[in-house]
Formats: C-alpha cells, sequence, structure tokens
C-alpha cells in the first residue's frame, strides 16, 4: 500500500488557477491537475494555497463528511492575506453556506422553504416578462450583446420580483455581486452588497407582502436582520451571477455546436437537456463548494493540513473524460456536481433551473436566426470560481416589433439558434 504524502507547502510548485493562461484554457489546466491525482495542490490567488479536487467519487467523500470538512472558514480566514482577490467569496458570513451541524440546520429551512413555495407558473411569468422586456430593446437593432443585454439582467430582474426587492436596490445589488466574483476592488464591492441587501431587508420589514424575503422574515425559526443580510447575500448573490453565466453558456453552446443547437430546433433534445449539457461541459460556478479539515486528514492518498482550504474543481470532474466514455455528455444526464452534492446542496437548483430554461424558450421564440457576430472575439472573465464571457455579441434579422405573450400573440414562431 502506497504510503499517504504531505502536501508540498512551496506555493511556486503549486499550479496556479488565475492569470491568462488559466483563463484562456482552463481545460489544459484541468487536465493537467487530473494527472496529477484525485487532490492537487493549488494557488487561488499568488498567496493562497488550496487543495483542489478533481475527481467524482473524492469530491463526493468530502461533501458528505461535514463532520470532517467544515464550511466555516474563519480558522483559515485569520491566517489569509488582507487583501487577497479571493477573500470576499471565502470570507465566513452567518449564513448557510459557511455553517455546520446545528447552526446550518437552523439557517437552511428559511431559505429551502420560501422558495418552495414560489409557484412556478408565477415565476414562468416572471421570466418571460423580464425577458421580453429586455428583448424588445435590442431586437430592432439586429445585433446585441445577449450577455450584457439580456443573460446578465434577467436573473435580478426575475429575483427582484420573487424577492419584492425595488430596482434601485436591485440594480446596485448586481454591480456589487459581479465585483465580487471577479475580485476586482472586492472591499468596496462588499461594503456595497452589504448596504444594498441591508436596504432590501429595512424595505421588507416595513412593506412585508408575497415574496421570498417575506416568508424568510417570517419564518418560525426567526431570523434576525443580520442573518438576513447574509441568508439573502448568499440567496441572492448564489442566484444572480452563476444563473446569467449558465444562460450566457447556453447560448454559447448553441450558437458554436450545430449538433446541439439542430437537435434542440427539431426536439429531438429539450432545452432543459441541453442546459444539463452546458453543466456539463461550461459549468458557470468551476471550483468551489470549499470546505476545511479541522485536523489533518489522509484523502486520496495526499495528507491534508488542517484549515488549508479544500475546494471541489466542479469543472474538472465534470469534464473528466472518465466519466464520458463515448466522448459526448448522455443526454438527460444530471450527476454531475454543478449544485454541490451532500448537506450543501444548492437548495434553489429547480427554480434556477426554471428560469434558465423559460429565459432561452422565449429568447429563441422572439430573435430569429441569430448568430455570432465574429467580428468581435470571445474573451472570458478572470477569476478561479467561474466561467463566464465577457461579452456574447450576436447578429440576427432586425423584428421591428413583438407580439404581447400576455395577450396570447403569436406572430414569432419557435425559431432556434444557429
Amino acid at each position: 500500500m502506497t504510503a499517504p504524502q504531505p502536501v508540498n507547502s512551496d506555493l511556486n510548485d503549486r499550479i496556479p488557477l488565475y492569470g491568462e493562461d488559466f483563463t484562456a484554457e482552463p481545460e489544459h489546466v484541468y487536465s493537467q491537475l487530473r494527472a496529477r491525482g484525485p487532490i492537487v495542490p493549488v494557488r487561488l490567488a499568488p498567496d493562497v494555497p488550496a487543495m483542489l479536487v478533481v475527481d467524482y467519487e473524492t469530491a463526493l467523500q468530502v461533501l458528505r463528511s461535514p463532520h470532517v470538512f467544515v464550511k466555516d472558514s474563519r480558522r483559515w480566514q485569520d491566517t489569509a492575506p488582507p487583501d487577497s482577490p479571493v477573500l470576499p467569496m471565502m470570507s465566513w458570513r452567518p449564513n448557510t453556506l459557511f455553517a455546520d451541524g446545528e447552526r446550518h440546520a437552523r439557517l437552511r429551512p428559511p431559505v429551502e422553504n420560501s422558495l418552495a413555495l414560489v409557484k412556478p407558473a408565477q415565476l414562468r411569468r416572471f421570466v418571460q416578462s423580464s425577458s421580453i422586456e429586455l428583448i424588445r430593446r435590442f431586437t430592432g437593432r439586429g445585433h446585441a450583446d445577449l450577455l450584457g443585454e439580456f443573460a446578465a439582467q434577467l436573473p435580478m430582474l426575475v429575483l427582484q420580483q420573487m424577492f419584492g426587492c425595488p430596482a434601485e436596490i436591485a440594480q446596485d445589488m448586481v454591480a456589487a455581486i459581479a465585483a465580487l466574483w471577479d475580485g476586482t476592488d472586492p472591499q468596496l464591492a462588499n461594503q456595497y452588497l452589504e448596504a444594498s441587501v441591508t436596504d432590501l431587508v429595512r424595505y421588507k420589514r416595513a412593506r412585508p407582502g408575497d415574496d421570498v424575503t417575506t416568508r424568510m422574515l417570517e419564518h418560525p425559526h426567526g431570523l434576525d436582520d443580520d442573518e438576513m443580510l447574509h441568508q439573502l447575500i448568499i440567496t441572492m448573490g448564489a442566484g444572480a451571477e452563476p444563473l446569467g453565466n449558465w444562460i450566457a453558456n447556453a447560448l454559447y453552446l448553441l450558437l458554436t455546436e450545430r449538433r446541439v443547437a439542430d437537435a434542440v430546433a427539431t426536439g429531438s433534445v429539450a432545452l432543459d437537456e441541453a442546459l444539463d449539457q452546458v453543466l456539463w461541459q461550461f459549468t458557470p460556478l468551476t471550483n468551489y463548494a470549499i470546505t476545511y479539515p479541522r485536523h489533518p486528514v489522509y484523502l486520496g492518498r495526499v495528507l491534508l493540513p488542517a484549515d488549508e482550504p479544500v475546494v471541489i474543481s466542479m469543472a474538472a470532474i465534470n469534464t473528466d473524460p472518465a466519466l464520458q466514455p463515448a466522448g459526448q455528455v448522455p443526454t438527460g444526464n444530471r450527476a454531475h456536481l454543478a449544485f454541490s452534492a451532500g448537506p450543501h446542496t444548492c437548495p434553489a437548483s429547480r427554480p434556477a433551473r426554471l428560469i434558465a430554461t423559460v429565459a432561452l424558450e422565449t429568447l429563441l421564440d422572439y430573435v430569429p436566426e441569430v448568430e455570432l457576430d465574429d467580428q468581435q472575439p470571445l474573451r472570458w472573465r478572470p477569476g478561479p470560481f467561474h466561467r463566464a464571457l465577457t461579452a456574447l455579441p450576436v447578429r440576427f434579422p432586425a423584428v421591428s416589433s413583438l407580439a404581447d405573450p400576455t395577450s396570447g400573440g403569436s406572430e414569432c414562431p419557435h425559431r432556434s439558434a444557429r
């Protein structure tokens, strides 16, 4: 039996998950990492070491062992560089993402129960009306940035209706959340995000309604304002940014892989199934589900030090050739780890899937014959945690007017991207 090996503590020997090379070709980096074993020393930032899990079964072992791998990051945080660009995404907050044991059992139900009460028919109306509102702004031009003008804006338009959030508060949230994911001026972004969510909590305490925020405030577990603040940050923050990138990456797949676009257009593959293929190939949340061993522990023949971040690479795992022996993702396969696993599985996966599906249906119905604008090269945003385009420029035949979907108009037949 091979003896467990201690982790090499030399930062220079660790593969970086940042920089132009990683951003341009993460698949190449993930291939290198998989060749080194199921769990590999990496750097999330120049001065932030971590262990990256790149093997499916090893990831499940971590995610399903909350008594060994905890979510509370405060002991690590005490030793982390205070100006690190990844700190805002990893810093402890009093919310369900960073909670363990009894605290997690108290904080998760207000989120889970409140989201479960969102009616699918109502959510579908929110998505359709918000999608049409955005589409009408650009469809007469014959060209658009489907990321900046559609995918990035739609989730927050929908979430502000779900959560009873005024538009001016939601706009501040969007800018702050995007800055946090990118690691640009993270401290200022965090301040703006907390201020905007605090405004929402105050607003809903004064004006309760039939919305997720009010249900969370009225939940029997009795969250205080500080707990509400941080629950909403993770619920809306985790909802807006990755969901927008999921929609954008789905459009990217449809626009760049003719086989998938044709299968969707003919109905042989449903949009819902195509969205799972996106999660396998271009999962928007790439490296996250971070935990911390509370004591040295053996994993994958490696001796992990206490409190060093253990990061699940959903992207490396989902693109592992060992999981796709035929060279392509089987239709309808949802065994990916895009929504994590274990007690911290994403509680919003069902509404997120509905939002993404209806958004794509509506866009493909109302924007005919959309194609990539090959005059504008595509670029990916930097950062270790996500796979996100900077823009998705497209062109299409301009349409002077659109039918109102709420009036039963049907002048725009279903069309596929190609």
